[in-house]
């Protein structure tokens, strides 16, 4: 029985009942005549999602949240990791939402607009705290439903509408085949429980090893999908630039992450519990995913592409902690660090884009020319991300790849191709810079025909200043978010020295009671 009382709950009542308050309060204002629906419809969701935020903010810090755990006896656990994730993606819906002040004036259907993000982020933060396969697939459909609306919202734009029938049609077949194999794991196992099912399957016949092993790569195409993972990548530029720019952002920083939670939640576990060594096949897909978004994004002229092929690189850094999970105590922290570092930096991106589409209606990289002496902040903010992106130093971005690099050469002793991915890491990385420092060179160096200063609008420029704040606060004094992701990762049980995958005894697996247990004080 789900506690009523729990995060989860009371984030999806929040956001829920504000979420469809919107579009009635815009029935009534349209029926009185009432003006600037835009401003009143943002700050309403904005005080929701920053409610939302306080709450899971303040029973972390309270201690009113289980330990990070692996699994959980109810379709929701109130744990770390779910929270983690919550304030990771919840910030990135208040980026979207503010910002969205300015990119939505004078736009039609502003109550639509706030309302499906407010219930795309119920989605998101779901299934972080999500347990069971079917909740998993409810919240997973709840995130997505709304941004295939918020993608097409330009829906005059032929750009737009192309890139949204294409991420809705990757997208179904995505949740199709979650769907598959949720089946195959309910059929072999007889339950939807995630911690259930995997010691099930501890113990299960070898003549179904190969239907249980075909679960798995359907839960990781499903996932890589969300993810960016090549070779699940192909939507993610067109939809990225169709889409209006705080979408663009809110899909790249926030389903992307959600992405993350749930394959963590069920495909890290699932391959350890098979004693399916796919640790090899998950390196060589990091390196793939991270090369050929950085390759992809070289040749792009639009900076939203850009920024999309460049959120697939991100994508294979993170799979690194991912690979490495069972040689290294640091992986999974360096990929957690480095969820929430680039939700942030991938957001500040797209908010900056979003504040150039404003003031000068264009995305090419042609009118991003002399853009530091005509929109000051704006540049700054932009350059800051990018070199953050890049993992230059003393950035935020710098220390969670220097955690997952150093976790990649830490595991050299017990596995040979471990170093291999942090060189892969740093060539990427500085492959990245190239196409970084050529948006910085447009900026900089480079003078458009018309120099005259561009007016920032005010909210985004609020937001950019948060970001900056963040990426350079949180570079120099990295210690508080580092030990927040460390204390998220799931007590899995194989992240030990010397020990290799193999099948997870039913006492390694650990399991939350959430009603019964009592919690230790989490920082």
């Amino acid at each position: 029985m789900v506690d009523l009382l729990s995060t989860p709950v009371l984030v999806t009542v929040i956001l829920g009942v504000v979420g469809l308050a919107i579009p009635a309060i815009d029935a009534g204002r349209r029926e009185r005549g009432g003006a600037d629906r835009n401003k009143i419809y943002s700050a309403i969701a904005f005080g929701a999602l920053l409610v939302a935020m306080g709450i899971v903010i303040f029973r972390v810090f309270s201690g009113e949240v289980l330990p990070a755990v692996a699994f959980g006896k109810d379709v929701l656990v109130d744990d770390l990791f779910g929270s983690f994730f919550a304030v990771a993606l919840l910030i990135v819906s208040l980026m979207m939402t503010a910002s969205s002040w300015n990119y939505m004036k004078g736009r039609s259907n502003p109550a639509a607009y706030y309302s499906l993000i407010l219930l795309s982020s119920i989605g998101m933060v779901l299934i972080a705290y999500s347990t069971d396969l079917v909740m998993l697939l409810v919240a997973w459909e709840l995130m997505s439903l709304p941004t295939y609306a918020l993608a097409a919202f330009n829906k005059r734009d032929p750009i737009s509408n192309e890139a949204a029938i294409k991420y809705f049609m990757f997208g179904a077949l995505a949740s199709a085949l979650l769907v598959f194999a949720i089946g195959l794991v309910y059929g072999m196992t007889g339950t939807t429980n995630i911690g259930d099912s995997i010691r099930a399957m501890t113990t299960l016949d070898p003549s179904m090893m190969p239907v249980a092993l075909l679960a798995i790569a359907l839960f990781i195409a499903g996932f890589g999908f969300k993810m960016g993972l090549v070779p699940f990548h192909m939507w993610l530029p067109d939809a990225y630039e169709g889409s209006p720019s705080p979408i663009g952002g809110l899909l790249a920083a926030g389903t992307k992450k959600a992405g993350f939670a749930a394959a963590l939640r069920v495909v890290v576990l699932g391959m350890f519990a098979l004693n399916a060594d796919w640790t090899l096949t998950l390196a060589i897909l990091a390196v793939f995913t991270m090369t050929i978004g950085n390759l992809g994004a070289i040749m792009q002229r639009s900076v939203p592409r850009i920024l999309a092929y460049s959120s697939i690189g991100q994508a294979g850094y993170i799979m690194i902690g991912i690979a490495l999970a069972p040689y290294s105590d640091q992986a999974l922290s360096g990929s957690l660090f480095h969820i929430i570092n680039h939700a942030v930096m991938k957001s500040a991106g797209f908010v900056a884009v979003a504040a150039v589409a404003v003031a000068l209606g264009s995305y090419s990289l042609e009118r991003y020319r002399g853009l530091a002496k005509r929109m000051p902040i704006t540049a700054i903010t932009l350059t800051v991300a990018l070199l953050a992106l890049a993992g230059v130093p003393p950035l935020n971005g710098f220390w969670s790849k220097l955690v997952l690099f150093g976790a990649a050469i830490n595991s050299g002793p017990l596995v040979e191709w471990g170093p291999w991915l942090a060189i892969a890491g740093v060539l990427n990385s500085a492959l990245s810079l190239g196409y970084y420092a050529w948006i910085m060179r447009k900026m900089y160096m480079e003078e458009s025909p018309d120099m005259s200063k561009v007016k920032e609008p005010k909210a985004i420029v609020a937001v950019l200043v948060f970001a900056v704040v963040f990426m350079v606060g949180f570079g120099i004094w990295h210690a508080p978010l580092l030990e927040f992701a460390s204390r998220a990762v799931p007590d899995l049980g194989f992240a030990q020295a010397g020990i290799a995958p193999g099948p997870l005894e039913a006492s390694q697996l650990k399991v939350s009671e959430s009603v019964d247990v009592q919690v230790s004080k989490a920082p």
